[in-house]
């Protein structure tokens, strides 16, 4: 059974919000535990805000994923119609509904931070950037090379999960634990986005992340264009014209 528009949107956008607050809110409250100014241990890391990430998309592709395929992310959908996995009818709604959704999310983000004292936002907000504000100095050059690399085996991973052939109800396993995998190569070198919303709802609360937005919109939808563009090609598998939320 085919959802409503409205209802896929409705899942879309629990998804992608719930993607930024469980990923950048890890990163922002729990990535690093201070205690008088002290670093306490207690912090997750890069491993826990890695893990954080791929656990909210398992959890809201369990939850949603059947009402609107499970997206989360416009270059998802964007590589999903590129593959002809996804109508192109749809992708503005879809686009525009996880890019408001991340921005609630960050808002969200933002006013439980501010209740902090001393919280400075502009120091640092979990956005992604490149040179200065990558985490590790990587160049402009090495963060697009990682974002679109990265997106496109987001995108196989995702294309391939849900084949009709795959095991049946596991796909938002491999394709949560893919993301965690993701986390784990690049939020030294990026913040890791491979998600433009996710990248556009902190963007503009960070100091100087704003002017480097676009690179994380290039890259992320580039990749998963190549990736929908060339699945059938590498593997034999056209499943063309057949949404994901149908397996």
């Amino acid at each position: 059974m085919r959802h409503s528009l409205v209802h896929r949107l409705g899942a879309e956008f629990l998804g992608t919000f719930w993607l930024v607050l469980g990923g950048c809110g890890s990163a922002i409250f729990a990535a690093q535990h201070l205690v008088d100014g002290e670093d306490s241990g207690l912090g997750i890391g890069f491993v826990g805000v890695a893990l954080a990430f791929g656990l909210t998309v398992l959890t809201m592709a369990y939850a949603v994923g059947h009402v609107s395929g499970g997206h989360f992310n416009p270059a998802v959908t964007i590589g999903l119609a590129t593959g002809r996995r996804f109508d192109w009818k749809d992708v503005p709604a879809y686009v525009v509904t996880q890019v408001v959704a991340g921005l609630v999310a960050g808002g969200v983000l933002f006013l439980i931070a501010s209740g902090k004292d001393g919280f400075d936002a502009g120091a640092g907000f979990a956005a992604n950037g490149y040179a200065d504000h990558s985490p590790g100095g990587y160049t402009l050059a090495a963060v697009l090379v990682a974002e679109v690399v990265l997106t496109a085996f987001f995108l196989y991973i995702i294309l391939g999960a849900t084949d009709e052939r795959a095991p049946v109800g596991f796909a938002p396993i491999a394709i949560g634990l893919g993301l965690t995998l993701i986390h784990l190569i690049s939020i030294p070198i990026s913040n890791t986005s491979v998600n433009p919303a996710r990248s556009t709802a902190v963007a503009f609360f960070q100091d100087g992340a704003a002017g480097q937005l676009w690179a994380f919109w290039v890259a992320p939808i580039i990749g998963a264009a190549i990736a929908g563009a060339t699945y059938a090609l590498i593997t034999g598998v056209n499943r063309a014209d057949v949404d994901v939320e149908g397996v």
